[in-house]
């Protein structure tokens, strides 16, 4: 579970550059659209990680007897 925070936290953090680069920074056309295609890539990424987030929430307090091992690898669907 670090590695998934260690993630989210890396990719939220590249995401605010993203967004600092495209508010602050005269760019070209072409750069402003690389930029806000890899904007848009990382913010999925981040909206699937805080959706697995909240599904793990959702289990444990519906279950809070069952231990639950969320420990597995969450990139590769089951």
């Amino acid at each position: 579970m670090a590695g998934s925070k260690q993630n989210f936290e890396a990719s939220l953090a590249k995401l605010e550059k993203i967004v600092e680069q495209l508010e602050t920074e005269e760019l070209g056309l072409e750069e402003s659209l690389r930029l806000f295609e890899e904007g848009i890539k990382v913010s999925k990424k981040c909206e699937e990680s805080l959706k697995i987030a909240e599904l793990k929430v959702k289990k444990l307090l519906e279950d809070g007897k069952t231990l639950v091992n969320f420990d597995h690898d969450q990139s590769k669907p089951e």
